[in-house]
């Protein structure tokens, strides 16, 4: 009870500090809010009265309590606070009604999604694409619709999209998945629904827990299973995503070929060609060594009329957890991509042979981007400086 007792007292201070006149209350074991609302006769007057959350007086309770709390001030502010959002005795028959609608209106924008054959050419990779980037939101739509009066609008998305970490690559991705379903419904946004989806990449405090090379050589050795290890080298070398090495063209790797492999069109971002970083990886992890490529990964389900990219690319992750490595897939992914940032690859070709935009290769690569680029400023500076000198 000490826990809950400070956790309230710090949640009510932090909403103080933040000029957020509401507070949550603790009456009996359940929670309200309490503060300056609107009459709900006279909505121009205000008077200090209670909304009853009938939340548990518990942690998980109370980071309830703050969210409704948040999304009250903002409905405030944007003169959309009905009280009948929030009286949930009135709100029974709409809510039940609501829940169905909501369904409709998901299963009709999928339907949508489905049908706009410019998004991709691939069946495969459009499965992949509403599976991963798409799925989990609308399924988190439904989920805090299911617990909230709030109907299917502005509210309701900002709810949603707060639901997930500032600066998240869940909450950027969630963004844009409502803001097309917004679009499709033509429902309004807020205006700064970009600024509050935040960040895509990942920030210079995470690059710093990225393996170091030496860190990947070492767990390259402890993976007892050689495909596995195939895998994890491939991985490793070309920086290619958990899925992808299982829709590669590997025949290069064979004695005297050049060592470029070929990711296939059926993939999430379509075909593209990828060199190794480091090259003498090829030969330190005996890629170079094999003479027949057919049998070289693990047995896995890959016809995609029965199993989606998304899945293939978690059994990538599974192996990794089993085999205790200490960095998931994709670290390896960004380790390579640091890598030719220092090397000094151009960001377009780097972009290219990952698969991605360069605007999305900017992003999230820009720590590592902006310190290159202002050391090559600082190197050329120094050498014009050195021949001054020189010549003088």
């Amino acid at each position: 009870m000490m826990e809950e007792n400070q956790k309230l007292l710090d949640i009510n201070q932090d909403l103080e500090s933040k000029g957020i006149n509401l507070r949550i209350e603790k009456r009996g074991k359940v929670l309200n809010i309490r503060g300056s609302l609107p009459d709900k006769k006279s909505p121009s007057l205000y008077k200090v009265q209670r909304i009853s959350l009938k939340l548990p007086y518990d942690i998980n309770g109370l980071e309830e309590a703050r969210k409704a709390i948040e999304l009250i001030d903002f409905q405030l502010k944007k003169n959309q606070f009905y009280w009948s959002h929030w009286i949930k005795e009135k709100a029974i028959t709409s809510i039940k009604s609501k829940k169905l609608d909501l369904s409709n209106e998901i299963e009709s924008f999928k339907k949508h999604f489905f049908s706009d054959t410019s998004k991709s050419k691939s069946p495969a990779s459009m499965i992949s694409t509403w599976q991963s980037a798409y799925k989990p939101y609308m399924n988190r739509l439904i989920g805090l619709s299911n617990k909230s009066s709030l109907k299917l609008g502005e509210g309701l998305l900002l709810e949603i999209l707060l639901s997930y970490k500032e600066n998240s690559r869940s909450r950027q991705q969630c963004g844009i998945a409502l803001s097309a379903l917004a679009k499709y419904l033509k429902l309004e946004l807020p205006e700064n629904w970009k600024q509050l989806q935040s960040g895509y990449g990942i920030h210079e405090s995470n690059f710093r827990e990225l393996p170091s090379d030496e860190e990947i050589i070492t767990s390259f050795k402890t993976i007892p299973n050689p495909k596995w290890r195939f895998v994890f080298a491939l991985m490793a070398t070309y920086g290619l995503r958990n899925h992808e090495v299982f829709f590669s063209d590997l025949s290069s790797l064979k004695k005297d070929g050049d060592k470029i492999i070929r990711v296939f069109p059926n993939t999430k971002t379509g075909e593209h060609q990828v060199w190794p970083f480091h090259p003498e990886w090829v030969d330190l992890f005996e890629l170079d060594k094999t003479s027949d490529t057919s049998d070289l990964l693990p047995s896995i389900k890959t016809n995609l009329k029965y199993t989606t990219l998304q899945h293939i690319g978690r059994r990538v992750s599974e192996q990794f957890r089993r085999y205790d490595i200490s960095f998931t897939p994709y670290d390896l992914r960004h380790a390579w991509a640091v890598r030719t940032i220092l090397i000094g690859l151009p960001n377009t070709v780097a972009a290219k042979m990952m698969g991605h935009s360069v605007s999305i290769h900017t992003k999230t690569y820009h720590h590592w981007i902006t310190r290159r680029d202002q050391q090559l400023a600082v190197d050329s500076a120094l050498s014009r400086l050195n021949l001054n000198k020189t010549n003088n």
